[in-house]
């Protein structure tokens, strides 16, 4: 039995020696999650003539090879499109062969149909989320980002103004156009359905006391509607936004209606002034930039200013993540032991957040798995002079004379 014994200890030592070379090897492989091989020693079980059984210990078997899923160091890259997860949870993509997989590998890249793919080609699965992150669906779809062709123009529909009109002004009962038109004005630019730009000018006339006329670029001897204060110099009309037609260049699209919200403006005895002028209209845009936060939404940015989110990264849990599947290229697969993927929202629970610009390092010691290797060599040496003792001791009994 000893010649059986050391040879099970040769052959587990050197799978232990494959583990470890391994992890060396992927020592700087991102997202790389260290192995150990466990151990298991063989019995061989025989029934005595008293019917009492005895065990007699016959070598040792590499039980398992498992990997440890702690927390890598996060190396900061400073490319938006390299994402570590730092907590629990594997990113979720679809092979090309329409296969599920899981992983920890964040260097994410972009082909030529705007798909963000990981370096296995896998897509990368999202959730869906409107213009301004908001996630809209549980279920996850692949990742694309809009590098083909810009956004499309939005016409202006609302134009915000927050100010305050001088409660001092005096009334002016001149002819129209009032002579204080200029006085009391200002000018934001809007955009008409194609996106073109379309100047907008607003001029408030004090026609009674805590009444103030509101004229327009287009008309300014018609008032477009009026404002009236109380006692204390808060607005009391118009109670919501006031229609106003402004005129694109393009006669083809000829005039159309902006709603004018002023229920932010006040009347103190303070000078005329304009604290924000903001309209939700803009041209069209061409890509300019992208960024993901900690929750995984992913915000594009455009050369008109614009921003809109484009999806919030999947995260997938499993009960025992010992039980996946290991394939090439730093991705996992789904079994019967690692139970069903849990998914859900990065940051949220226990699902750990996403860190744009950076990447989680191997988890490897590399120190720890030299220490480790010098240790299986002198286990394999060992084996072997037990298998050289064995064949000493057989010599000896075979030449005897």
């Amino acid at each position: 039995m000893g010649f059986q014994t050391g040879l099970s200890g040769l052959n587990a030592s050197s799978k232990n020696l494959d583990v470890i070379g391994n992890n060396i090897a992927n020592a700087n492989t991102v997202g790389m999650k260290t192995s150990r091989a466990e151990f298991a020693n063989l019995v061989a079980a025989t029934l005595g003539a008293s019917g009492s059984s005895s065990t007699e210990g016959i070598g040792v078997t590499v039980g398992t090879t498992s990997q440890q899923f702690t927390q890598g160091n996060l190396n900061i890259t400073g490319n938006t499109l390299d994402v570590a997860i730092n907590g629990r949870g594997f990113f979720q993509t679809t092979e090309r062969d329409g296969s599920t997989a899981y992983t920890r590998d964040g260097q994410f890249k972009l082909d030529k149909d705007g798909n963000v793919i990981t370096n296995t080609g896998g897509f990368v699965m999202a959730y869906p989320t409107d213009v301004k992150g908001k996630t809209t669906s549980l279920t996850p779809q692949k990742l694309t980002l809009p590098t083909a062709a810009p956004i499309p123009a939005k016409a202006t529909t609302t134009i915000n103004t927050e100010m305050n009109l001088d409660a001092r002004a005096e009334i002016d009962t001149s002819p129209a156009p009032p002579e204080t038109i200029a006085r009391y004005g200002t000018t934001i630019t809007a955009f008409d359905s194609q996106g073109q730009e379309v100047p907008v000018s607003l001029y408030f006339v004090k026609s009674a006391n805590d009444t103030w006329n509101v004229y327009d670029s287009l008309n300014a001897t018609t008032p477009a509607f009026n404002m009236t204060f109380d006692a204390n110099g808060q607005l009391t009309s118009p109670t919501g936004p006031m229609p106003l037609t402004v005129q694109s260049p393009n006669p083809n699209i000829g005039a159309f209606t902006v709603n004018v919200d002023v229920s932010k403006a006040t009347q103190y005895g303070a000078p005329y002034a304009v604290s924000n002028l903001s309209q939700d209209g803009y041209t069209a845009g061409e890509l300019t930039g992208m960024s993901i936060d900690e929750s995984g939404v992913i915000m594009t940015r455009y050369s008109n200013g614009q921003s809109q989110g484009h999806g919030q990264l999947a995260i997938a849990d499993f009960r025992n993540v010992q039980g996946l599947r290991q394939g090439s290229g730093g991705i996992y697969f789904e079994t019967f032991s690692s139970g069903q993927p849990m998914l859900g929202q990065p940051g949220i629970g226990k699902y750990g957040q996403v860190r744009s610009g950076a990447l989680e390092e191997s988890n490897v010691d590399l120190t720890a798995e030299l220490v480790n290797m010098m240790t299986a060599q002198r286990n394999y040496q060992a084996n072997a002079q037990t298998i050289k003792t064995q064949d000493q001791i057989m010599s000896t009994l075979v030449n005897i004379r």
